[in-house]
């Protein structure tokens, strides 16, 4: 980002995890707070010399302390000293007409604390001091903290995939000429010629080449429960061992593909298409397992799991530091902080906990199910999004009998019935299709949908009684 860029960008952005914006006559014992939370979450930069409306004051108020006297503030007043860098932007032709960005590095070794033995932490817009249980949990975090900048033996800069590390140069518009050495270990992803866990996580061809269980697996059962043995019910499965932004772009393609769109029928009369579950529910749910699983946790992988009535999305890692069950809609903390900026930076790890909050909104305003979260082990963190395939078969019932007639409904066996909800819901059907939707034979399922255009509910579809592609649909009532 150039000057111009950041400086419309802290006049205009909201505060966030990574942002706050603080007026030069800010004392320096007072941005002691903000240092310390953003060292202990996931980084940040600091801006004084703009105001709360996003007006640029700069240092002209006679009232202002000197950039040294920041500097000099910080080196005194945290233990540990985090990792900070300062620099001044300036926006107007007076020596006085500059920013101070402080830019804060996350501390991913130590608990940072300021006077008094207190600790903050950057959560959401706002840097919040910690209990006692809570630096206690923090410090325990600081562990996964850790895992991510570990060297990987045996790891070297040509595991890396070209076409993703290209593709991330672009997003943040750096030049072609650079290095993908030199980017690497800008980024901290490089360390004396060998990549880091969160290097490789991220942009190695093959991360299960050194993180065995680095991968995402997709499971999807024919019915509502997982059959074993002789009962095994799997009819897709699929296992990506890709680097993080391609695992989701792939897994997110698979999703998409699986999921059923259901039609149904609007107050004023026309069929409308809905699917099974809102996108971004889902999706969201499939990031923030990738972002903040435990990545130390070697016994287990993330898996995306669909049964007939739900979607399940299993993360190894019990939930991070302060997050709960009950607080997690406005409290976020990142196990793996570098990971979570490199996503952000990809446009897909929202800020403010927006995605967790817009996960319930989205399911809401579909009228499904509030989405569930459990902690099924210690180790371990379960999404749950129920569908209403139940719901649906009976609103689709009732409309059918509204249609047809009840009375001619209530005569139609299983298998017409069977056929009807399944062209209500898909549009049409062909007798390849019917065989599978009521489990017959392909002259039974053609003799019934024969019946059925018989009757009148159903029309045929086609050029010739051996046309390959004829279908089947519901009689219009236009």
């Amino acid at each position: 980002m150039n000057n111009n860029d950041f400086l419309e960008y802290v006049q205009n952005a909201k505060e966030n995890l990574y942002f706050d914006r603080k007026s030069a006559r800010i004392e320096p014992k007072d941005i002691i707070r903000h240092v310390v939370a953003f060292a202990n979450a996931n980084g940040g930069k600091l801006v004084i010399g703009v105001e709360n409306d996003g007006r640029l004051t700069g240092f002209t108020n006679i009232q202002s302390h000197s950039v040294e006297e920041y500097k000099a503030e910080i080196m005194r007043s945290c233990r540990p000293v985090p990792k900070f860098k300062c620099e001044t932007i300036k926006y107007g032709n007076s020596d006085d007409e500059f920013i101070l960005v402080i830019n804060i590095a996350v501390s991913t070794n130590d608990v940072i604390y300021g006077p008094n033995e207190k600790v903050y932490l950057r959560i959401n817009d706002a840097s919040v001091e910690l209990k006692h249980s809570q630096i206690m949990s923090l410090e325990y975090d600081k562990g996964d903290r850790r895992f991510e900048e570990n060297i990987v033996e045996y790891s070297n800069i040509d595991d890396i995939d070209e076409d993703l590390l290209a593709e991330y140069k672009k997003i943040k518009n750096v030049r072609s000429d650079v290095s993908k050495r030199k980017i690497l270990e800008a980024r901290g992803l490089l360390r004396d010629g060998k990549l880091t866990n969160a290097g490789v996580l991220l942009f190695a061809k093959n991360p299960t080449k050194f993180l065995p269980n680095a991968r995402i697996r997709f499971i999807r059962y024919d019915g509502k429960r997982a059959g074993y043995g002789r009962d095994i019910n799997i009819i897709k499965e699929q296992t990506f061992d890709d680097p993080i932004p391609v695992a989701i772009r792939k897994m997110t393609d698979l999703v998409r593909s699986q999921l059923r769109e259901f039609q149904t029928l609007n107050d004023d009369g026309r069929f409308e298409i809905v699917p099974e579950y809102p996108e971004f529910a889902w999706f969201e749910g499939i990031v923030n397992a990738v972002t903040h699983r435990d990545y130390r946790f070697m016994g287990d992988h993330i898996r995306v799991i669909m049964f007939d009535d739900r979607l399940e999305i299993f993360s190894p890692g019990k939930l991070p530091n302060i997050v709960t069950l009950e607080n997690m809609t406005h409290t976020r903390f990142s196990r793996n902080p570098v990971i979570a900026r490199f996503l952000s930076e990809f446009g897909w790890v929202k800020e403010l906990n927006e995605g967790v909050n817009r996960i319930y909104s989205e399911m809401q305003k579909s009228f499904l199910n509030t989405p569930k979260y459990f902690e099924p082990n210690e180790n371990a963190v379960l999404l749950v999004l129920e569908n209403n395939i139940a719901t649906r078969q009976l609103r689709t019932d009732e409309k059918l009998a509204r249609l047809i007639s009840e009375d001619q409904w209530q005569n139609l066996n299983e298998y017409e019935k069977n056929l009807l909800r399944y062209m209500y819901t898909n549009n049409k059907v062909t007798v390849k299709l019917g065989t599978e939707v009521i489990k017959k034979g392909t002259n039974t399922t053609r003799n019934i949908l024969k019946g059925l255009v018989q009757k009148n509910f159903v029309e045929w579809h086609g050029l010739s009684l051996n046309d390959p592609k004829q279908y089947y649909t519901l009689v219009s009532n236009e």
